[in-house]
Parts: C-alpha cells; sequence; structure tokens
C-alpha cells in the first residue's frame, strides 16, 4: 500500500500535497524523488491560519469535502553541524477526505544520508522514524497516533538527523502549545481524539453557578440505654458486680 504524505513550502510553513512515497521494504525504490512537487515558496490555495500557541501555527487549505488541516512547528533549539539549511519544521497533517490524520512528520530542511532513521525523543519515550530526502516519517499510521498521542502529554521533543555528509544533526522543539494547535486543526478537519472526549465526557459547570452542597452526614443513631451501671463510678461498678455474683451463688445453693 502507498501512503500519502505532506511536504512543506519553505520558511512560510504552508503545506501542499506531494506524490506519494512508497514506506520502506516495498518494491518500489526509496531513493525515488517526490514527482510533482510544487515549488519551494509557492503557497498552497485557499490556505488560511486558524491561529498561534506558542511556537505552533495551525493552517486549513481548502474547503469540505477535501479540506487539509496541519500544524507547523518551529525548533526552540537546532544544532545543523555547521551546514546550511532552510529553516526546520515539524508538522501534523489530517486529510479526513482519504480517511488520513495525524500524519507526523520533520522537514530538517537539507539531506538526510540514505538509509538512515531519525530518532525522536519525547522526554522519556523515543520513536524510529524512516527519512527520504530531507524528512522523517512515522512507518505506520499507529505509529502516528501514538507519536501525537506523546506529543500531547510531554514538554520537548528531540529530532536527531544524520546529514548527508554522515554528520549528526538536532533540533528541540518546546511542546508549550501544540495540545491547543491540534485542537484546532482538529475542529477545522472534524477529528475527534480520546483524550479530549475523555476531557469532555463531564461538563463543566455554567458560569456563576453555586457548587451543590455536600448532603449532611446521616446522624449515627443513639444506642439504646443500657443498665444505669455504666453510668456508675468504677468502686460502685464492682460492688453491683459482686452483689449480683453473691445472689446467684446464693440461688444455687437453693
Amino acid at each position: 500500500m502507498m501512503r500519502a504524505w505532506l511536504c512543506v513550502l519553505g520558511a512560510s510553513g504552508l503545506a501542499a500535497l506531494f506524490s506519494t512515497v512508497p514506506l520502506p521494504g516495498q518494491a518500489a525504490s526509496p531513493k525515488k524523488e517526490p514527482r510533482d512537487q510544487p515549488a519551494a515558496e509557492s503557497a498552497a490555495p485557499g490556505t488560511r491560519s486558524l491561529g498561534t500557541a506558542g511556537s505552533w501555527t495551525a493552517y486549513a487549505s481548502g474547503d469540505q469535502p477535501g479540506r487539509i488541516c496541519y500544524l507547523v512547528g518551529r525548533p526552540q533549539k537546532s544544532d545543523s553541524a555547521g551546514v546550511a539549511r532552510k529553516a526546520p519544521v515539524a508538522m501534523v497533517t489530517h486529510r479526513p477526505s482519504e480517511s488520513i490524520s495525524n500524519v507526523i512528520s520533520f522537514v530538517e530542511g537539507y539531506p538526510l544520508k540514505s538509509g538512515t532513521d531519525a530518532a525522536l525523543e519525547i522526554d522519556d519515550k523515543k520513536f524510529d522514524l524512516f527519512t527520504n530526502d530531507d524528512s522523517a516519517w512515522a512507518r505506520t499510521a499507529e505509529l502516528d497516533r501514538a507519536i501525537v498521542s506523546a506529543l500531547l502529554k510531554g514538554r520537548t521533543a528531540t529530532v536527531k538527523g544524520t546529514l548527508h555528509s554522515g554528520k549528526p544533526a538536532t533540533d528541540t522543539y518546546s511542546l508549550a502549545g501544540f495540545g491547543k494547535a491540534l485542537a484546532l486543526i482538529d475542529e477545522a478537519c472534524g477529528i475527534s481524539r480520546p483524550e479530549t472526549a475523555t476531557a469532555q465526557s463531564t461538563p463543566a459547570p455554567p458560569p456563576g453557578a453555586v457548587p451543590a452542597k455536600a448532603a449532611a452526614p446521616a446522624k449515627t443513631a443513639t444506642p439504646p440505654k443500657k443498665a444505669a451501671a455504666h453510668r456508675l463510678s468504677p468502686k460502685k461498678l464492682w460492688k453491683n458486680i459482686a452483689k449480683k455474683k453473691k445472689q446467684k451463688s446464693q440461688q444455687a445453693k437453693q
């Protein structure tokens, strides 16, 4: 099967569709360059910004039913091993008309070494991504969803790739604002998310609503009054006990 990917259009951070990329291990050559790739500085027609949160910006392109929604993030810190490159970005893309959602991609801005994987670390979680030209992708839709879930819960994401020259390069992304940007593209493309659905299952009280008072605890039933001996002093109590024992002893003799 072929999986459709998206590429980034230069520093503007806008996306447009390019030809499908075969997954590793397929008969098609992984070195084949994508065909009909648009010019780097062109803009996808009908693209609009949905909003920005932190270093993440959400976009929607086109109208329903063929709308494409995606977010673009810029790294907080980069180490490109002294190699000049275009601005690196991270993306999450939805294409609901083709039943595609949560597609993760990292565009590094320079050619990555053929046959190498890129390493993604989200806090203490690690993922391997396959590479094609200057980009890194998740191998399966299940891995896409796992990575997006980790990005929602994480604080930082670090991508480590190997340049065509063999030198390592690292980009570090702050995940502050990622969740808000993701919510914008989810809403624009009608994507439901288990994490969001769980949070919305308990409706929040309306503004100004007075919290209901907790029911007063039931009063403990008053135990029936026992013999007056329980209210006597220890000295009188023992006298009564001795008196009762004496009476029982006399009755036994009779």
